[in-house]
């Protein structure tokens, strides 16, 4: 039964069974019974049929458990970077207040140079967020197409230029385009659909 659940797929064993099947109706209507190696044969594949199942299960709860354990690595991993990075930048900043402390340019060891360096260009340090006024800050906003178009259609017209050539992307909100759907508006390029999914009990 294993090997045939193991060498079998769904498909194969449920088309073996409704072979078996017309087969065995065959046999009843020719000689009034089945023969005993055609239901042992047709017991063997509901088993397989069965084992089949459980082998599916076993399959997808292990990968929904790797999926589990690969998000939560993913989780830990991006912590120790940030660690890492904090660890850095300390380690970084303590080097350079050495240096500068001392008024020296570098210090060389064996394998490496650690020097002082002038950036390329000015950096930003922000000490207190809170305080930045909003017209040096950058707006990210997401809204839906109606309060956009009515937006749009409010500010001048060369205001409107600014904003739409300020847009990045768009994406299809689902929201919007079942609430379009329900209120009887066709939706090009997209369909509201009921579907299915596997529950594995």
């Amino acid at each position: 039964m294993a090997s045939i659940a193991q060498e079998y797929s769904i498909f194969e064993i449920d088309r073996e069974l409704d072979d078996l099947l017309d087969q065995i109706e065959e046999e009843i209507e020719k000689i009034g019974e089945a023969s005993p190696e055609l239901i042992d044969r047709f017991q063997t594949f509901c088993e397989a049929h069965g084992e089949k199942a459980d082998r599916i299960g076993r399959f997808l709860r292990m990968m929904e458990a790797r999926i589990q354990f690969c998000r939560s690595e993913a989780v830990r991993l991006q912590d120790r970077a940030r660690i890492c990075d904090r660890k850095v930048t300390q380690t970084k900043n303590m080097v350079l207040y050495y240096l500068m402390s001392r008024e020296l340019k570098k210090i060389e060891g064996r394998e490496f140079t650690l020097r002082i360096q002038k950036n390329s260009q000015d950096s930003v340090r922000i000490t207190d967020e809170s305080r930045v006024p909003m017209c040096l800050r950058k707006v990210e906003a997401c809204c839906d197409w109606q309060l956009w178009e009515d937006v749009i259609a409010a500010v001048p017209r060369e205001l409107k230029h600014m904003l739409i050539s300020s847009i990045r992307e768009t994406t299809p909100s689902n929201e919007a385009i079942k609430r379009a759907v329900q209120n009887g508006v066709p939706v090009p390029g997209a369909e509201v659909y009921r579907g299915n999914h596997l529950r594995v009990a």
